[in-house]
């Protein structure tokens, strides 16, 4: 059987692993499904419609799959999705979608999330993030893959952050953050790309060149987007793929990009 400490409380409606561990004073709510290896430590509360994989962490007074604070909501069923090998640190709030979006909020795999950080309703984030103590993620809000947001840093609903970029302490994301990029200030400003994140997985020499020149074509040519959207898939797309990451960047972006 799943270890539940004789303090919490868990609705009759939750599913618990039975590899779960539930520590000392948590709450477990209705239609709450918790999956293997996964550990609320001790004061948790994980309010109801909530689905969590497997081998997560979490911490004490963590509010999970809260009703969204838009005052649009009406009681609906939504729901929060948290994958799995995730840590979710002390004072996390995390709340579930809207049925104004997609009725989810949805999280990854292997992300860590310190302390107090706030992840509004129907945000999106991927796998491998790190968002540091005090980050506030307002609504409708997505953060790709392999990112690190600084902390106290705020992004503004229905922003993108995307893929291996980089977001300074104290930032105020007003724009979507392309892929790769060093981003910082308040209003946050682009100050080059990514390149220790790079290094730190070991990228070659050889690709971290032509994104640096993908880099200069987009942010400091000159060039309009569209005009540099040629260079990038005429010029240097064939010699480095992960180009690519960037173009989508620029395409997709309804709000503009940090420059």
């Amino acid at each position: 059987m799943s270890q539940i400490h004789p303090t919490a409380l868990i609705s009759p409606s939750a599913q618990i692993d039975e590899t779960a561990v539930i520590g000392p004073y948590c709450i477990v709510g209705d239609e709450v499904s918790i999956g293997p290896h996964t550990v609320l430590h001790r004061h948790v509360v994980v309010t109801k419609l909530t689905r969590i994989g497997a081998h997560n962490q979490f911490y004490q007074f963590a509010s999970i799959g809260e009703d969204p604070q838009d005052l649009k909501y009406a009681g609906e069923r939504t729901w929060l999705e948290i994958g799995d090998h995730n840590t979710i640190r002390e004072a996390c709030s995390l709340h579930r979608g809207t049925a104004q979006d997609s009725e989810l909020t949805k999280i990854g795999n292997h992300n860590l999330l310190m302390v107090n950080t706030h992840v509004a309703h129907d945000c999106v984030i991927g796998d491998n993030n790190v968002l540091a103590n005090n980050v506030g993620v307002a609504g409708h809000v997505t953060i790709g893959s392999h990112t690190i947001i600084g902390g106290n840093s705020g992004i503004h609903q229905f922003c993108t952050v995307d893929d291996y970029s980089l977001v300074g302490g104290a930032s105020l994301i007003l724009k979507d953050v392309a892929a790769f990029t060093m981003v910082s200030g308040n209003p946050a400003k682009a100050h080059g790309l990514n390149i220790e994140g790079m290094r730190r997985k070991d990228w070659s020499k050889e690709t971290i060149d032509v994104l640096r020149q993908a880099y200069r074509t987009v942010f400091r040519s000159g060039l309009t987007t569209a005009k540099a959207l040629e260079v990038l898939q005429g010029e240097l797309l064939s010699q480095e793929p992960k180009v690519q990451l960037l173009i989508d960047s620029l395409q997709k972006s309804r709000r503009g990009v940090v420059r």
